[in-house]
């Protein structure tokens, strides 16, 4: 038995395609032997991922370094958005965006430039978005074109892809999408009829090539300074030969269908993690997203209403919120909330009771707990949300002890809070616990291998690490807990840097740790460090945030708190 279709684009099995990195100085790949595309379909399409919108940057373009010829091209200009052409200088055709066309931004794009018959399109994110053609009707796009070279990330001139990032580049004589707009694929592009070109799919090695039309000699594929990146635009590789996904027991009926496994499936080591808000320098709200397994840079998710110097998150499998403090303009009780599987801004959730800041946070598939905070005073409050409806956090109980700055981690019944800041400025092991489906106070659980505030927490099914934090000297110190079982923690290891107000998400193997406020400057960090919770040893380096920032909310689709 394989994977449900409804699961195949999350699925651990499936990892994500790779992507070259352009530096925006003399970077490209250079591809030669196409023969003529002449008067034939054609299209040209790959994600690219700008870093800026700014300046004219080539992202696909012909005969490199022969203006004349050179006019079947697609590029990114601050002038016109998305540009393309087909045809020579004498009878060429341009089609273009506006400056205000909603898809000219950073980050992640599939751009497509298509001849199909004698008319020209450009499509982005799978959208037709031609808002005119040279200021006058468009030119036919039936001219002959001799191609036989092809450029990524640059053309004529200086015009490199600025800082960017290329992936799935595929050239075929084919219209492969038609006139008409379209969803744009989720998983890596395959070989068509009529491929000639398809590349920068691997994350380790920027010479790999899946097709070229000659496949003998180097120089017909040249890579100058391009390197390959574990960035990805979301594709999978193909659902071919994932196997099969259960773990435990199994039987065959004898009526040959699979029976589905009894035991509880724990192969969950993969999932979205979401990074949102914090301080970078100034109060922010940009959502970044990962994939744990795979690691990489961080990609844009959207946005928090507003910025928050200091947020915590909690989630389910489908749904994160965020608290929202908003110093200086004043503390917040704010609550917003997205769907972790698809990408776009916050919206209002509810509020919570005290508007606060720096609260631990726990949760499991049905509830959301926050504990402790500071508002000009330390707070012992715990509050409860249910995560699924919309709605005001209500009272839970309270802390043993007002504390600011705990660690947060969960299994499906018990959350746990460690580390933090007791009035008097004093750090404590402290390690408390809660039921969550029960509310009153919390209970003693243990204590931590050291006294700090901010230890990041995270947790798989059955254990919770805590990472981190200040004696008030920063600490790499890494502790854990099983969470069903009281007691004092242990050394797992070191993270990779000293650091204080970092923050955690998991999958049900893995933590990452990221939104490090380091002690040396610049202080701000992009990290991002991983362990294998189930094993002790020292963290590894896992990725960067989109954005280097501290004390920012995490949580993820696939953390120990769920079922």
């Amino acid at each position: 038995m394989g994977i449900l279709k409804a699961d195949v684009l999350t699925h651990s099995q499936l990892q994500p395609t790779g992507s070259v990195f352009f530096d925006g100085t003399n970077d490209k790949i250079t591809t030669t032997g196409f023969g003529n595309i002449d008067t034939s379909d054609f299209t040209l399409e790959c994600w690219v991922y700008l870093s800026t919108t700014s300046g004219l940057q080539r992202i696909i373009s012909a005969n490199e370094g022969s203006q004349s010829t050179e006019y079947t091209q697609i590029r990114a200009t601050a002038t016109g958005g998305w540009q393309g052409y087909i045809g020579t200088d004498s009878g060429w055709w341009e089609a273009k965006s506006g400056n205000d066309h909603p898809t000219f931004t950073t980050g992640w794009h599939h751009v497509v430039l298509q001849r199909f018959g004698n008319d020209g399109y450009i499509f982005v994110d799978g959208q037709y978005v031609i808002t005119s053609q040279d200021g006058s009707s468009a030119v036919n796009a039936a001219d002959p074109v001799t191609i036989t070279t092809f450029v990524l990330g640059h053309g004529y001139g200086s015009e490199y892809l600025n800082a960017g990032y290329i992936s799935n580049a595929r050239i075929t004589t084919t219209a492969v999408y038609g006139g008409s707009e379209f969803t744009p694929p989720k998983f890596e592009l395959k070989p068509i009829d009529g491929t000639h070109l398809l590349c920068c799919q691997s994350s380790s090695d920027a010479e790999e090539v899946a097709v070229r039309i000659n496949n003998t000699g180097s120089a017909h594929f040249t890579v100058a300074g391009a390197v390959a990146s574990s960035l990805s635009p979301g594709l999978k590789k193909d659902v071919t030969d994932t196997g099969v996904v259960f773990d435990g027991f199994s039987t065959f009926a004898t009526s040959t269908y699979m029976v589905p496994p009894s035991g509880k499936t724990t192969e969950r080591n993969r999932g979205r993690a979401l990074f949102g808000g914090g301080e970078a320098p100034a109060r922010n709200e940009t959502i970044d997203f990962i994939e744990i397994q795979s690691g990489g840079i961080g990609q844009d998710f959207g946005d928090l209403t507003t910025g928050s110097n200091s947020t915590d998150a909690v989630s389910s499998k489908t749904r994160a919120v965020f608290t929202v403090w908003n110093s200086p303009a004043g503390y917040k009780n704010v609550l917003e909330y997205v769907t972790i599987a698809t990408t776009g801004n916050s919206a209002d959730f509810g509020d919570q009771t005290v508007e606060t800041e720096q609260e631990g946070s726990a949760s499991n598939d049905i509830y959301g707990v926050f504990a402790g905070g500071y508002n000009l005073a330390y707070f012992n409050q715990i509050e409860r949300i249910t995560l699924a409806t919309l709605g005001n956090a209500t009272d839970f109980g309270d802390l043993t002890t007002p504390t600011v700055g705990v660690g947060g981690a969960a299994d499906t019944t018990r959350g746990i809070f460690a580390g933090g800041i007791v009035p008097g400025a004093t750090r404590v092991n402290t390690i408390e616990y809660i039921t969550f489906a029960t509310t009153g106070n919390a209970t003693d659980f243990g204590d931590l291998t050291s006294t700090r505030r901010n230890p990041a927490g995270t947790s798989d099914s059955t254990r919770g690490i805590f990472a981190g934090g200040s004696t008030p000297t920063y600490v790499n110190t890494i502790d854990f807990i099983t969470i069903q079982t009281t007691g004092n923690a242990t050394d797992f290891g070191d993270l990779i840097t000293a650091a204080d107000n970092a923050t955690a998400a998991s999958n049900n193997t893995r933590g990452i740790i990221g939104g490090h406020y380091l002690s040396s400057s610049p202080h701000l960090s992009n990290i991002i460090e991983s362990v294998t919770i189930q094993t002790t040893g020292n963290a590894v380096d896992h990725g960067d945030l989109f954005l280097a920032r501290s004390q920012l909310g995490a949580c993820s689709d696939s953390h120990g708190g769920l079922s």
